[in-house]
């Protein structure tokens, strides 16, 4: 409806609604746009802003606009060295990508993302790039349950600092059903949890940068399924009804022991195991409207580039787009609506 409209980006919220609507979606390096002067950092570190775009164009361009470090910023990404909107349509060489169908944060993946994930390695292959089969080394059960566990604790700190806004206390009524249900959730870890969670995602940063040191790019599908009826996601039934009864009475420590941290984690990362840990390592990552299912809807394909390294993804992107142009796909219902 717009040609650009404003994204944050905590575990995925720029790349999974680019991926589910067709377009195209960045998420910066961190610290590679300001978060100031409100905010030191937002999720320790995990939270940027950008956009989402039809084009690869407008996001490179917008990024000229927007990125530089503003005064005191806790993170400094390196400057480019020539503008964003320039990478594109520049030649972005033989790159070495990295592709992998493994279910980084959780256990399966749909058959439509892939055969997105195959068919887009068989296209950067043909435009020359040498595609190779890998994927980081990481405990991905570990990083899951981590960055559950800052996400708790942060909601935990925001649902608080509504105080200030509110000038009372935050009440149930307030927030969503899940956002509250999280926030007591955060109440229930102890500090040396979070210290502990925080020092495990860095670990996995160390560990991202060292498979990036063999290859320019890593290729995922952005999410596990293809796009979903709005609300499926929501809770329902007797498991809505339960976290209404426990949120009303404020009662994260029952939902806690009912609920473990690994149960908890599967069921978050289901449906996007892939985009959250380039938020933890803070690289750039991108969504790419590459392949459509037999249904008619947009998977996106999601590249992940070298720290404070987004040339080459904007110049990778402008090959892809290039070469599988999606600015006049629609899905079906849109299509319909014209």
């Amino acid at each position: 409806m717009v040609p650009l409209a404003h994204g944050s980006d905590g575990g995925g919220s720029i790349r999974m609604p680019a991926s589910c609507c067709g377009v195209f979606g960045l998420k910066p390096t961190r610290g590679r746009n300001p978060m100031g002067p409100d905010f030191g950092e937002i999720w320790r570190g995990l939270h940027c802003d950008h956009v989402i775009t039809r084009s690869v164009r407008d996001s490179a361009a917008m990024l000229d606009a927007t990125a530089g470090a503003d005064t005191g910023a806790p993170y400094y990404a390196a400057p480019p060295g020539r503008s964003f909107l320039s990478e594109v349509g520049a030649d972005p060489g033989k790159l070495r990508i990295a592709f992998t169908t493994e279910h980084i944060l959780g256990n399966t993946v749909d058959g439509d993302c892939a055969k997105g994930l195959e068919a887009t390695a068989r296209l950067c292959d043909n435009l020359g790039h040498e595609v190779v089969e890998a994927a980081p080394p990481i405990d991905g059960r570990a990083i899951a349950e981590a960055f559950l566990t800052i996400v708790c604790v942060e909601t935990r700190a925001t649902i608080e600092e509504t105080k200030m806004f509110l000038r009372r206390k935050a009440k149930f009524r307030d927030f969503e059903l899940v956002t509250w249900v999280i926030g007591l959730l955060g109440g229930q870890y102890r500090a040396t949890e979070f210290s502990k969670s925080l020092n495990l995602v860095q670990r996995a940063g160390r560990q991202i940068g060292e498979f990036f040191e063999k290859y320019d790019v890593l290729l995922t599908p952005t999410l596990a399924m293809p796009p979903l009826v709005t609300g499926a996601l929501r809770p329902k039934g007797g498991q809505a009804a339960a976290m209404k009864l426990l949120g009303r009475l404020n009662a994260g420590s029952v939902i806690s022991r009912l609920s473990s941290k690994d149960a908890l984690a599967e069921q978050f990362f289901s449906f996007m195991p892939y985009t959250p840990l380039f938020n933890a390592t803070g690289q750039p990552a991108m969504s790419v409207p590459l392949y459509w299912s037999d249904a008619g809807l947009p998977i996106g394909m999601q590249f992940v580039g070298r720290y404070g390294d987004e040339a080459t993804l904007f110049r990778l992107a402008g090959q892809l787009e290039k070469a599988r142009p999606w600015a006049d796909r629609l899905p079906p219902i849109c299509a319909k609506l014209e």
